[in-house]
């Protein structure tokens, strides 16, 4: 009997390079893999369904999970995780603190993404600053005219402008025509160098680590979906997709912790590896569901409350159903 022949659209990380170079297999799949960057994959995977098996905005699928109308069943497969702290830059002349954020023009490159809900959240839980308080100015980081991916229907309370065609969020940072900028990429162009132009938290490191040891959160960008029409004529493709991310997992973690030679072109990789282990376990870039609990409930919560999901969902209905339980011996 034949494989099934699937793409696989997906970053190339470390925990995905076993899929990649074919040392981890998924059982009963012949796959062909693309490497794309995650605004390719994202707009290509919700305007048309293109991939198979895809990586996806957790934000995105909620958008559409919650309408019923995803063209993806999603997996508890994380291929993105970050702290959004970096992700809030600030004109440095005039904003202090988070607070001082309430009453000014914030610009984002699409309003539903997965960092700019983590970002609202945490200004939100944190520093009392809703999405209300604020006006939001959509538009592209480097190039003008970015399209929000998926059409929404956010509150009336909710402020939302585009910016002047032809322009861009980071060339407005850099002239202060706007007040901050979030995004999970940083500002471009001249705004790169601007000294007025600036992270809002001088030491987002450490702001992230109270957070986490407060919260218990480490935020969920990226899941994994699988087109509906082949989870429901293929019942065993998604538990098989989620071993075989795993095991990429794993062994990603098994050539990080090799310190004969260093698998990251960076210092202090043994030392950051060690720090991540003792505050946050063996596991701290967990899969599957429920060592996430914590993080997908709030997710979920400020998705809706943010005016994202159609109603809000619960955990246990986000992923494949057999996506909650699996073999042990």
């Amino acid at each position: 009997m034949s494989k099934l022949q699937l793409s696989i659209a997906m970053g190339d990380y470390d925990r995905t390079r076993g899929l990649l170079d074919g040392s981890v297999q998924i059982d009963g799949v012949d796959p062909v893999c693309m490497t794309l960057s995650p605004e390719e994959i994202f707009f290509r995977a919700f305007r048309n369904a293109e991939f198979d098996i895809s990586e996806l905005s957790f934000s995105s699928y909620l958008v559409k999970a919650s309408k019923g109308v995803s063209p993806y069943v999603a997996i508890p497969v994380f291929l993105s995780r970050a702290f959004r702290h970096t992700s809030i830059y600030v004109r440095t002349d005039r904003i202090r603190k988070p607070e001082d954020l309430k009453g000014c023009r914030i610009g984002v490159p699409e309003y539903q993404l997965t960092a700019n809900v983590w970002a609202r959240s945490i200004l939100q839980d944190d520093y009392g600053v809703r999405p209300e308080d604020v006006t939001w100015v959509r538009g592209g980081i480097d190039e003008p005219g970015r399209p929000e991916k998926i059409k929404l229907a956010l509150p009336p309370e909710v402020r939302m402008e585009s910016a002047p065609e032809g322009d861009t969020i980071s060339a407005m940072l850099d002239r202060g025509d706007i007040d901050a900028f979030i995004a999970p990429r940083p500002p471009g162009g001249a705004a790169a160098n601007n000294p007025d132009v600036g992270w809002l938290f001088a030491d987002p490191t450490a702001t992230a680590k109270d957070y986490y040891k407060r919260t218990g959160i480490f935020p969920i960008m990226h899941v994994v979906g699988i087109r509906n029409e082949l989870a429901a004529q293929h019942p065993w493709l998604p538990g098989a997709v989620l071993k075989a991310f795993e095991q990429a997992k794993s062994a990603a973690l098994a050539r990080l912790g090799d310190t004969s030679a260093t698998k990251v072109t960076l210092p202090f990789v043994e030392e950051q590896l060690k720090a991540a282990r003792e505050s946050m376990g063996q596991d701290y870039w967990s899969y599957g569901v429920a060592n996430n609990r914590p993080t997908l409930e709030a997710f979920v919560r400020h998705h809706h409350s943010q005016g994202l999901s159609a109603r809000r969902m619960s955990v246990d209905e986000i992923f494949h159903a057999g996506s909650y339980e699996s073999f042990k011996i």
